[in-house]
């Protein structure tokens, strides 16, 4: 394995991780659950929301013990696949580890808050223009996206364009 890619790994999980955990510790410190702040002629909004659910929401309606059990077991495993498939996958593109980092680090961070924050997972962003507007979302959230549209993206590309 190269040193090189062991580097990148880290230094993307890392950061990321790191500004996720820090963007939630100023959100939860600073802003009370539901209240809001807008931007940009409300196009940019800042709202503290304890999110039980998965992305958008989904499932937090199930039972609270499949609940947690069922998001943290699932967001801790993604996370250790993508990981370990940026580490030892050969022949990918340094933009596809990129995208399986930023999966894992995304992952990983949402983790951290099933586990430290009684199950929830904080999340303050939303963006839009009048009716057509984002769920309420986190850096984690933007990371998993981010890196599933890099992975995507960068695996279309013919190996001679890597």
């Amino acid at each position: 394995m190269q040193l090189r890619k062991i580097m990148l790994i880290a230094m993307v999980f890392i950061c990321c991780v790191g500004i996720d955990q820090a963007t939630k510790i100023v959100v939860r410190a600073e802003i009370s659950v539901g209240v809001s702040y807008s931007w940009l002629h409300d196009t940019v909004r800042l709202t503290h929301a304890e999110n039980s659910g998965a992305f958008l929401s989904l499932g937090g309606q199930l039972p609270e013990s499949v609940r947690r059990t069922l998001f943290s077991t699932v967001a801790l495993l993604v996370s250790l696949v993508a990981l370990i498939a940026a580490l030892l996958m050969r022949d990918i593109s340094r933009n596809q580890v990129i995208g399986l980092t930023l999966i894992s680090a995304g992952g990983f961070a949402n983790w951290i808050d099933r586990v430290t924050n009684d199950g929830h997972v904080t999340d303050f962003m939303n963006v839009g223009i009048g009716w057509l507007r984002t769920g309420i979302f986190n850096v984690a959230d933007m990371a998993l996206m981010v890196g599933i549209g890099l992975f995507i993206f960068a695996a279309q590309k013919t190996p001679e364009n890597r």
